[in-house]
């Protein structure tokens, strides 16, 4: 009889946390530890984005999880040759045992962020021990895929929360009271500090606590398919069952949640209010950006609503006609996710109305920053569409229930910065 099954069977696994010996920047061998640090791949508006972190430091980490060449294999090639090259100039050194990390993220207003980062044991969602709340787009999680086979590293952690307040709160609360191993600012204004845990009786108890826990996606859905892709290809036991997660207790530090907006670049201003007309209210706006999203956001407490920016002033959409989204949206959903604005966009509005498709580089693009997403708006000649964000209970009980948001509908933050930790699958 297999009793390992059996176990698992009666007892089913929660979140399996990880040592390692994670790769850091050599603080002697770089500018600042600042100037290397990145926002995540997805939240780099490209290409000026990249072109400011390249030019921040020679050996930013923008050069591993975003390169830059001529085509994509040709980037991941790059990307990890410079990796090779990084460990072997001693640019990135490994930690001399494994360590699980204490992140801190301060801001100057007052917001405080604090979570664990280790490697995670990959489950599949049908397990409910890690649940997405989001679908993903598959030419992403191959681009992904890509380059970590290529570098055979996770080269930033993901975003994950659950709700503790239990004692892995109380070992990182002990662990933030001693000096750091790192401390620096980055330009965005946010302080980051990291430390390491090493000793085995602190490791224990922070398993033994998580062990009791699932965990919601909140930022990393295309980091997460691809680990369950790689960790498919791969021979098991072995190091690609792990992939390299921060993990946050929500119950302890609430995260904010943010709209991730859509940029069309092919849909003119002037195309998109013709198209809608009679099937939404219509109100021009001419008022500066902060106005313009307080009427969003008085407005989505009756219904759905959004922003369209573009032409040099803001138009809200909204008192959708009932008939249409009888029309268009899936009848066999939960009714949180049929109101949901995200999916009344896709299935209304890009599907039915415009006939855009969601996962088409050339027609949409998916921004968090909102003055970005309408600058470019007015630059390309194309149509901002802003959103207001969803509260953080509808995403956690949409996920439990197995239901999955429409691509990209929220950004959970404030997010790790890439460039402090990485994880080597082979040391």
């Amino acid at each position: 009889m297999n009793t390992a099954g059996h176990s698992e069977a009666r007892a089913p696994r929660g979140l399996e946390l990880t040592p390692f010996r994670g790769l850091r920047y050599d603080p002697e061998r770089v500018g600042s530890l600042a100037a290397v640090t990145s926002p995540p791949y997805d939240v780099v508006v490209r290409p000026d984005g990249v072109h400011h972190l390249q030019s921040a430091d020679p050996h930013n980490i923008v050069r591993l999880i975003l390169p830059q060449a001529g085509t994509p294999s040709a980037g991941t090639e790059q990307a990890a040759d410079t990796l090779r090259r990084w460990l072997a100039e001693g640019i990135l050194t490994a930690d001399p045992e494994p360590c699980m990390y204490v992140y801190e993220q301060r801001d100057g207003g007052g917001m405080l962020q604090r979570g664990v980062i280790g490697t995670l044991r990959i489950s599949e969602p049908a397990e409910g021990v890690v649940l997405p709340h989001e679908d993903v787009m598959p030419p992403v999680v191959a681009d992904r895929a890509a380059l970590m086979r290529a570098t055979r590293a996770n080269l930033e952690p993901l975003l994950l929360t659950y709700r503790g307040n239990g004692t892995t709160a109380e070992v990182i609360e002990r662990t933030a009271e001693k000096p750091p191993l790192l401390s620096t600012t980055t330009e965005d204004g946010f302080h980051h500090s990291l430390w390491s845990v090493t000793d085995p009786a602190d490791l224990s108890r922070i398993q033994t606590d998580l062990a009791r826990h699932q965990a919601l996606i909140a930022d990393g859905h295309h980091r997460w398919a691809t680990y369950r892709l790689l960790r498919a290809e791969q021979p098991s036991p072995g190091p690609w069952d792990y992939g390299l997660v921060l993990l946050v207790d929500t119950a302890r530090y609430p995260l904010r949640v943010r709209a991730i907006h859509r940029l069309l670049h092919r849909l003119p201003v002037a195309d998109a209010l013709t198209a809608v007309e009679g099937l939404f209210r219509i109100r021009r706006l001419d008022v500066p950006l902060a106005d313009a999203l307080e009427v969003l956001a008085d407005a989505t407490c009756t219904g759905n609503a959004f922003l369209l920016a573009g032409d040099g002033a803001f138009h809200l959409l909204d008192r959708p006609d009932p008939d249409l989204l009888a029309r268009t949206i899936p009848a066999d959903r939960p009714t949180a996710w049929r109101s949901l604005d995200a999916t009344v966009l896709h299935a209304t509005l890009l599907d039915h109305v415009w006939h855009i498709p969601e996962d088409s580089p050339a027609d949409i693009a998916y921004i968090h920053d909102t003055a970005a997403t309408v600058t470019k708006a007015e630059r390309d000649g194309g149509t901002a569409v802003l959103m207001h964000p969803v509260r953080e209970e509808v995403v956690r009980d949409l996920a439990r229930q197995g239901v999955t948001m429409p691509r990209k509908s929220t950004s959970f933050g404030p997010k790790p910065a890439s460039g402090l930790v990485l994880r080597a699958l082979e040391i």
